[in-house]
């Protein structure tokens, strides 16, 4: 079977590279920059979406947001023509209305559609790590699950259409909270005069450490802001989280703080950076 990769960014090149480890893979990227790098993985590049989507039983699909999948669909009137007998696999972080809106498109079109936004950032997506949030028809998500093993280490029916995108919001109002506490906490230090060496071992050492606190101390202490998530990542999801919590009238205020926070640390120019880079706002 041939697989198709749509979106070839930060997180869609490396999960791309693991398809090709195991199987054929077609890709398109609005932007040529990683095209190099998959011919040299046994990738074969598509001329267009719709072109990737004719020669591809099952289609990943990893674009920035609705915008950018709104763009490529209007700007390739082939494309929905092209899924019929198809499974388009979403994997962008997008509103839960526009996800319903493009599985009826599809559905409509004679193809199948899966939800599957991702949990992780570039390393565990080029380890293969990813957390997936299934979500549509079970029986189809059934079928594709041996595809979906080279780029996650979990893959979590969630249920219906929308119900993946739910559980990425809520997954990732922790992570963002997480991220900007952390940002604070090493600021702090630094503001009282510590060595932020050894205030980063004693963070390291706590039952607070992670995997993730690990790589995102590091950085600050390297100075190190090339992007694993980027800050504009962050602000466009807490942008999502807070209309989802709007919709079912819930509290979420340390959500509309790291807004402001990551839409700050955007006007200042570093939303390529990485999500820890709004550290450099505190100090």
């Amino acid at each position: 079977m041939s697989l198709g990769f749509l979106g070839l960014g930060i997180m869609g090149t490396p999960m791309a590279l693991n398809l090709c480890r195991k199987f054929p893979v077609i890709v398109w990227s609005r932007s040529d920059s990683q095209y190099n790098l998959l011919k040299e993985a046994g990738a074969i590049i598509g001329e267009t979406p719709s072109r990737v989507v004719e020669q591809c039983d099952l289609i990943f699909m990893m674009l920035f947001d609705s915008a950018a999948i709104q763009s490529m669909i209007d700007g390739d009137d082939d494309f929905l023509k092209a899924i019929y007998g198809k499974t388009l696999i979403n994997m962008s972080s997008v509103p839960v209305d526009y996800s319903h809106e493009l599985a009826e498109h599809v559905h409509k079109a004679g193809g199948k559609f899966i939800e599957m936004p991702v949990s992780g950032s570039r390393l565990p997506a080029e380890q293969g790590q990813l957390v997936g949030m299934l979500a549509g028809d079970r029986t189809v998500i059934d079928q594709i699950r041996p595809f979906i093993e080279p780029i996650t280490s979990a893959a979590v029916y969630c249920g219906p259409i929308g119900s993946g995108l739910k559980a990425k919001y809520a997954v990732n109002l922790f992570l963002v909270s997480v991220t900007a506490g952390l940002a604070e906490s090493m600021n702090l230090a630094r503001a009282q005069g510590l060595d932020l060496a050894s205030f980063g071992e004693v963070l390291n050492a706590c039952p607070l450490a992670s995997a993730y606190s690990k790589v995102k101390i590091a950085k600050i202490l390297n100075g190190d802001w090339s992007p694993q998530a980027a800050i504009k990542d962050c602000y466009n999801s807490t942008q999502l989280i807070q209309s989802a919590a709007q919709e079912v009238q819930v509290q979420t205020p340390l959500i509309e703080i790291c807004r402001c926070l990551y839409r700050d640390a955007c006007i200042s120019g570093w939303d390529e950076e990485d999500m820890i880079a709004i550290y450099k706002l505190f100090t």
